[in-house]
């Protein structure tokens, strides 16, 4: 799992790449608790658009994520969430703790 990151105006976006699994979450969890810790964002995007595989760990990472942007007062979106990431985010209900949008919201290139 790779991650990258870009700040505009107090809104911190995060790409993920990769395989979201038990293997690397932690790792992933201790990237995005940096980035939160270094911006202090109001808004916080995970975008989802590189993720090839995502199981439970997914899961614990949105909700570390939001409960720590809740701590800072600020919010948590999910987007360009692919299908199968989408079916595992869905079943745990998590679009209804956090605004999820899905790939097909989007016009890609």
């Amino acid at each position: 799992m790779q991650i990258t990151s870009f700040l505009q105006d107090k809104q911190l976006t995060i790409a993920l790449t990769g395989e979201i699994d038990h293997h690397g979450a932690k790792a992933t969890l201790r990237m995005i608790e940096e980035k939160i810790q270094q911006y202090l964002p109001t808004l916080c995007i995970l975008d989802f658009r590189g993720v090839s595989f995502m199981d439970s760990s997914g899961i614990a990472i949105v909700i570390h994520t939001l409960r720590r942007m809740t701590e800072l007062g600020g919010h948590l979106r999910l987007t360009k969430v692919p299908p199968q990431a989408e079916k595992v985010l869905r079943a745990a209900g998590i679009d209804r703790i956090v605004q999820l949008e899905g790939r097909d919201v989007y016009h890609e290139m």
